[in-house]
């Protein structure tokens, strides 16, 4: 007989700054929904084992997306944006994410990213506190310089293999070798939007002097980075999480900067701790 994962996947239509996307989702569980972004150059498959976690998704709707341009959401449809340099940009990232909730009818979901995702969290938890309940930056920082570099698409390099070797020296040698090998796979495939992903990460987010306006008693924030992360190294988050009042750093070891696919069993223990603090907040 058949396995069947209970993860269903749909698209839905959402209009975010005049543009028109096609948002691919996948989605299990019932209760308080997580909304769960990806990795830069990434796509949702990064969450399947949290969609798949029968403890998580009993009390929580589970609700991982294809941010444009990756995985299965499309470019925009009504505009010809081949003949633009992609560049994520902070303000069009939340208003994207905004606009898929509302398009869902999502009311004040737990927002949860890594890695560029953990950055827009912050920005999120910053900008517009009073939609989410709560937000979960793993892998993130104030401030991530020196990653926007026209190498990620050179013409004599194979971006894609450029993109995914980058990845592997992130994750912990400690993690599954098959789940590391799945995550360099993901990479070797969205090599395309990867820099355009990077200007968000390292040029348009920046939160220096800044994380003091976040208030976590409206929006709380629980940042989580692994000991292996080198990009993001646990006393950057540290001191982001330091200078939000009332901000939480979770440190976990063993693990590198793709957590939830590299190693989810170990990531699953951290996590279930940073929704404990987030339901005790609200």
């Amino acid at each position: 007989m058949a396995k069947h994962s209970p993860v269903i996947g749909r698209y839905v239509t959402i209009d975010v700054d005049s543009l028109e996307y096609k948002v691919f989702y996948l989605r299990n569980g019932s209760g308080t929904p997580l909304v769960c972004q990806h990795t830069a150059g990434c796509h949702n498959h990064q969450w399947r084992g949290l969609l798949e976690d029968p403890e998580i998704t009993a009390n929580y709707d589970v609700i991982a997306y294809d941010l444009a341009r990756h995985g299965k959401s499309d470019p925009p449809l009504n505009k010809e944006w081949w003949k633009d340099e992609y560049r994520l940009t902070a303000e069009h990232y939340m208003n994207f994410i905004i606009a898929f909730c509302d398009a869902l009818e999502i009311d004040r979901p737990i927002f949860m990213g890594s890695s560029f995702g953990g950055n827009v969290a912050l920005q999120l938890a910053l900008h517009h506190p009073n939609r989410f309940r709560g937000v979960i930056p793993v892998e993130a920082a104030e401030h991530a310089p020196g990653f926007y570099l026209d190498w990620w698409r050179h013409p004599h390099a194979n971006a894609a293999q450029v993109c995914a070797s980058g990845v592997w020296d992130l994750m912990a040698p400690q993690s599954p070798e098959m789940d590391r090998w799945l995550t360099w796979h993901y990479y070797t495939q969205g090599a395309e939007a990867f820099k355009g992903d990077l200007f968000f990460y390292s040029v348009d987010h920046d939160l220096r002097g800044r994380l003091g306006e976040i208030d976590a008693r409206r929006c709380p924030v629980v940042m989580m980075t692994g000991t292996y992360d080198y990009l993001t190294p646990p006393e950057a988050t540290e001191a982001t999480a330091r200078q939000i009042p009332g901000g939480v750093y979770i440190e976990m070891e063993d693990i590198g900067h793709f957590p939830m696919s590299e190693n989810y069993p170990l990531f699953s223990v951290y996590l279930k701790e940073a929704l404990r603090i987030i339901a005790e907040r609200n």
